[in-house]
């Protein structure tokens, strides 16, 4: 029995190497498939690149830009003193020419105001004549004094008394011109006051809206009305960089408008921006209607074609 456990021995160990030499492929292979499932995938060589957000066509034979149609002049009339709005005088949709009255506020205060100014301006300017007739007064009486001196018949005293009298009557009209000025200047500030009771259309076109009603209470800084010129229509768009030197002022484009698709339109270009926007890398372009605008209005869309640039 004892002779027999070597033997035994011996077979348990050949069997553990047996096994364990079958098992290891499978064990390497397994390793390699865990590392290979774990390692990212790398990108695909010559993949397309991401598109910029705004570009032109790779041919650049054509390229089109759309956007609303606008003129220079086009802002809100604000209010430019408290009040209360009077009476109107424009509604929407009249044409307007600059200066014409859109609405009054209430300025009897104010008016009461300016008759008060005027009338103190009027009595300091009375008062300055007759300080100037006694300061010339005065001064005569001087100039008596100074030969009656000379031929020694009235003291030093009495000279010096008609001297000190009329530079006295010198200095009150200097001081009553002064207080006219100061009365001239309030009646002026008034009458600016007065003139901010109208509201006048800023230049020529059509009230597009009208933001207040009659017996209105406005604020200084409120919006009254809003002002639109008819003309010139233009347009405004950016182009990518690569288009610098491509498009020059006075050179015409042809417009067109979803609104009225048969009709076709010339623009000509007034102004290209000189700098590239950094944050856009693109231009600033500015192009003016050529004719007369027919049926375009302000605020429609419309499209710009670019052909044939170089």
């Amino acid at each position: 029995m004892q002779s027999g456990r070597p033997n035994d021995l011996a077979l348990v160990l050949l069997g553990t190497a047996l096994l364990g030499a079958a098992l290891l492929p499978w064990l390497g292979c397994s390793q390699k498939s865990t590392e290979v499932a774990a390692a990212p995938s790398p990108p695909p060589a010559g993949g397309p690149a991401p598109a910029p957000a705004a570009s032109a066509p790779a041919s650049d034979s054509s390229f089109t830009v759309s956007g609303p149609l606008i003129v220079e002049h086009q802002l809100d009339v604000l209010a430019q003193r408290e009040g209360v709005i009077a009476e109107l005088r424009s509604e929407v949709g009249a044409h307007v020419r600059a200066g014409d009255l859109l609405a009054q506020m209430d300025d009897r205060q104010l008016v009461s105001d300016l008759e008060g100014a005027r009338a103190k301006t009027r009595s300091t300017d009375a008062d300055l004549k007759n300080w100037e007739a006694e300061a010339k007064v005065m001064q005569s009486d001087y100039e008596r004094a100074q030969k009656m001196w000379d031929a020694q018949i009235i003291t030093k005293e009495q000279l010096d008394h008609a001297k000190f009298k009329a530079e006295s009557e010198t200095w009150d009209v200097k001081r009553v011109r002064e207080m006219l000025t100061n009365a001239r200047q309030t009646e002026r500030s008034l009458e600016l006051e007065l003139d901010k009771t109208k509201i006048r259309a800023p230049f020529s076109g059509v009230v597009a809206r009208r933001y207040v009603r009659q017996g209105q209470q406005v604020a200084r800084g409120d919006r009254l009305f809003w002002v639109t010129a008819e003309g010139p229509l233009g347009m405004r768009f950016t182009l990518p960089e690569k288009f610098i030197g491509r498009l020059k002022k006075g050179q015409v484009l042809r417009m067109m408008t979803p609104n009225l698709p048969d009709k076709k339109y010339q623009v000509r270009v007034v102004q290209v921006s000189p700098v590239v926007d950094p944050a856009s890398s693109t231009i600033e372009v500015t192009v003016e209607l050529e004719g007369k605008p027919g049926s375009l209005r302000p605020g429609m869309d419309a499209s710009v074609s670019l052909e044939n640039l170089r």
